[in-house]
């Protein structure tokens, strides 16, 4: 599955010693761009967690699997990303996009629909 979304928060970096040695785990909280925008924590494993710049503000494109588990009864998700990429960067503060409407103007009033 694949998802565009915007970083909001990194949490911290975990680490720990598993049966197959040393693992760490980085979680982020990153929003949707739709028309009712939804959170989702996502998890980086391992070495993917060096290879991305993570920034809060930037627009990520991220390819995740989903994966339920049980545990006494209760089913825990998680969103694991096995690759993420960053699509855009936060733009500066303050700084924002200008648009121009520097197209030729309609002179000639031929009807009066403004399209």
């Amino acid at each position: 599955m694949q998802l565009t979304a915007k970083l909001v928060q990194l949490l911290p970096q975990q680490t720990g010693t598993g049966k197959n040695g040393q693992w760490k785990k980085q979680d982020m909280i990153v929003e949707t761009e739709a028309t009712y925008p939804k959170k989702i924590c996502v998890s980086v494993w391992g070495d993917k967690i060096d290879t991305v710049s993570l920034q809060p503000g930037n627009l990520l494109k991220i390819d995740f699997d989903v994966e339920s588990r049980e545990f006494n009864g209760r089913w825990y998700t998680d969103v694991k990303a096995w690759k993420i990429e960053v699509a855009a960067t936060a733009s500066p503060a303050g700084v924002e996009k200008l648009t121009s409407n520097t197209g030729p103007e309609n002179t000639n009033n031929d009807d009066d629909l403004p399209f």
